[in-house]
Formats: C-alpha cells, sequence, structure tokens
C-alpha cells in the first residue's frame, strides 16, 4: 500500500580518523533532500575511537535531518584504554546516547538492533562479531513485541553469516542469531564490516533470512568507491540501490559472498565486486 511505503538509508563503516569528507558531504546532502524516514548507520563511526575521531563523528551524526539509529562497531571500542573498555564502553558515546541501539519504529516496519561488537570474548581476535544469549534475547523480545502484521529490520555491525574457516568464524552464535530470526517477520538483516555492499539470501533450517551489507564511507575502501544502501519498502517488499559516489550500478557494487574479515583484498579468489578497485595497500592508520 501507499501508505505503507517508506525509505530508509543505510549507513556504515564512517571511520572518522580515515573519513571521506566527499562522501559525507554527499550524504548529507541527500539526506537532506530526500528525508529518508530513518537512518540505520551499522557501526564502525571511528577508526581507533579516540576522542576526537567521537567527538567528529558525533557533531556528523546530530547534524542529519532524519531520525537516527547507531550500531556500535568493534572499531568503537576504545582501543587504549582498557579500564574504560571493560567497565565504560559506550562513555564515548555520551554526546548521541540516545541514538545507540535505538528502535525505531516507522508503523508497517521497526528498526531492531542487535549488538554484536564486545568488550572481550575467549579468542585473540577480538574484532570479529560476538552474538551473545542477552543480546539475542533482548534483540527477540523487541520482534516478537511488535504489533501483528509489522516487519522488523534488523540492525548489526558484524554479518551473520559464518564463513565455515576453522577457529576464525566471522560472528560467534550468528548461525543462532540467524535460525531464530528465521522464524519471526523480519525483513532482512542489515550490517556493515566488509566495507563492500552485498544482498543475499542466507538459508538456514528455520527458512531463510534476507542479509543486507552497506559499503563504507570512509577511505578505507576495499574494491568498491565509497557508498551507502537506499533501501525502499512499498508495504510488501524490500529494494535496495546501493549509491555511490562514481554512479557504478547497483550490481557491479555488490559481492556476493561474506568475506571473513573487512581488510581489503589481496589474493585471487577473494570476495571482491565487479568494479574490482582493489587498492595495493590499505591506508595508513594515524
Amino acid at each position: 500500500m501507499a501508505t505503507d511505503a517508506r525509505r530508509i538509508f543505510h549507513l556504515s563503516d564512517i571511520h572518522f580518523g580515515l573519513e571521506n569528507n566527499r562522501a559525507l558531504d554527499w550524504v548529507k546532502q541527500e539526506i537532506s533532500e530526500k528525508r529518508p524516514d530513518a537512518v540505520a548507520i551499522t557501526g564502525d563511526l571511528t577508526m581507533r575511537a579516540r576522542h576526537r575521531e567521537f567527538a567528529a563523528a558525533t557533531s556528523w551524526i546530530n547534524s542529519l535531518d532524519a531520525p537516527v539509529t547507531v550500531e556500535v562497531g568493534n572499531h568503537d571500542m576504545p582501543y587504549f584504554n582498557p579500564i574504560e573498555r571493560f567497565f565504560d564502553p559506550y562513555r564515548r558515546f555520551r554526546g548521541m546516547s540516545e541514538k545507540v541501539e535505538r528502535e525505531i519504529d516507522l508503523g508497517c516496519l521497526a528498526i531492531i538492533p542487535l549488538k554484536t561488537a564486545v568488550r572481550a570474548q575467549p579468542r585473540l581476535n577480538w574484532s570479529k562479531g560476538w552474538v551473545t544469549d542477552a543480546a539475542l534475547e533482548k534483540c527477540l523480545r523487541m520482534i516478537d513485541n511488535l504489533p501483528a502484521g509489522e516487519k522488523a529490520l534488523v540492525t548489526v555491525h558484524h554479518p551473520l553469516r559464518e564463513v565455515g574457516t576453522q577457529g576464525t568464524a566471522l560472528t560467534k552464535n550468528g548461525d543462532k542469531a540467524l535460525r531464530e530470526l528465521a522464524k519471526r517477520p523480519v525483513a532482512a538483516v542489515l550490517s556493515g564490516h566488509v566495507h563492500d555492499a552485498f544482498d543475499i539470501l542466507e538459508d538456514t533450517v528455520e527458512g531463510p533470512v534476507r542479509m543486507i551489507g552497506a559499503g563504507t564511507l570512509s577511505k578505507r575502501t576495499r574494491s568498491t568507491p565509497p557508498s551507502f544502501n537506499e533501501i525502499a519498502w512499498d508495504g510488501e517488499r524490500l529494494s535496495v540501490r546501493v549509491r555511490n559516489l562514481e554512479d557504478v550500478q547497483t550490481g557491479d557494487m555488490q559481492i556476493d559472498d561474506v568475506p571473513e574479515n573487512a581488510l581489503p583484498p589481496r589474493t585471487p579468489g577473494e570476495p571482491v565486486a565487479p568494479v574490482r578497485q582493489i587498492p595495493r595497500v590499505d591506508p595508513p592508520v594515524h
């Protein structure tokens, strides 16, 4: 139905500290002109969670003329202050605290958060995702409390799909989360982390779940230009258009698999979009 039409801008991996200011100015102008019903930012607002990076991220996000919900990414956890990381990991979000893991109810569609970035985990690489039982229960409870007929868009930072490599699973308990989400009225799971867009259908024993990933708005690109997803809901179906600075077609912006990390591709066979603008080296971290 026309009255159920909604538009959501899905941004991710802005990485203030290594941000692309041209891309940010463009996105802000698009939001001002197109007035989306909501903006979902799926994590990695900063490069190293420094105070100055959070100050820049807070200023930019608070200036957006739309309802905003923000997920926490692994780059947003304090890197250089272990006491703060363990005891007050969201302290640096205080300037936009009302937006963090915020549920946005759009009437026929609701944006529901699911936290995947944790302060610590029992493996060496803490940058990977982990869905705790508490986080999953909170997300499922919000979905179950939606009015009859209302669909959910679940926002995460890390894609929930397991990559199947021993010891380097992308998101611990991601498969469990996907099975539970498949039982519920979930239109899609929105994520970031891998820096290239995708739109895939993941099969589970409980049924399929659509997974939609956004690219990056930073200089830390993989194989495609800076981009964001413009998601349209017509009351029954979602459509996704990948918007980018170089007017590349959506299909050419999307990878067909989920890589196991968010580094630029380096070797043949790594999932990259057809544009294949593979950087020779990762941009330096200052």
